[in-house]
């Protein structure tokens, strides 16, 4: 009865020990059992994610593309994009440099023309000679204001086309740290769905 007694014991302090070796304090000391496994997961997911936010910053991407279009994308290792991106800004800013040139050229001809400057008549444009010729103020005036109203165009364009840049580089940085872990799971489950109170077919997403 004695050594049944002891074995008992024994028992019971090696079960109790296993149970504390399970158990945390909260901060009023108050035991609380916390599975080990459970309770690293957590701060190892963060860790891994403030390493990859560390190493690969979505503000450095931002600020690179916004230095030159396409090198937020090469931050990001998407060169596949970069033709694309200087394609995007390249041809407004093209058309940027086409427009204010002529529309630099229409206005020197359309003051040349308006003060009677017959001094500096060789110094306008040959495909505007005609204009002179034929005294046209007017054509002149009207080819002027078109080029210039396409030059806010382009210039518009180019900011449009540079911002998105920005943006998408910024937004491919952001993905790097998006979670795709075979602990994301969509199934589709057949049967009686709690949040609709009818049966069917549901398409759930599993977070473990």
């Amino acid at each position: 009865m004695t050594k049944a007694r002891a074995y008992l014991l024994c028992l019971l302090l090696a079960g109790g020990t296993q149970v504390s070796a399970q158990r945390i304090s909260d901060s009023a000391n108050r035991p609380v059992v916390v599975d080990s496994l459970v309770a690293r997961r957590p701060v190892d997911n963060d860790r891994r994610i403030d390493s990859v936010l560390r190493l690969h910053s979505p503000r450095k991407a931002a600020i690179r593309s916004a230095m030159l279009p396409g090198l937020g994308q090469i931050y990001n290792r998407k060169y596949w994009k970069v033709p694309i991106v200087y394609a995007a800004v390249g041809i407004p800013t093209a058309m940027l440099i086409y427009n204010l040139s002529w529309y630099r050229r229409t206005r020197f001809a359309y003051t040349v023309l308006a003060t009677r400057d017959s001094g500096r008549y060789g110094q306008i444009h040959p495909k505007l000679q005609g204009y002179v010729q034929f005294d046209n103020l007017a054509a002149l005036q009207n080819l002027r204001n078109e080029f210039r109203r396409d030059v806010d165009y382009s210039v518009l364009f180019v900011l449009l086309f540079w911002g998105l840049n920005i943006v998408d580089a910024s937004v491919d940085a952001h993905l790097k740290t998006f979670d795709v872990s075979p602990d994301l799971s969509l199934r589709i489950k057949p049967g009686y769905s709690e949040m609709a109170g009818t049966n069917g077919i549901s398409l759930v997403l599993s977070i473990r």
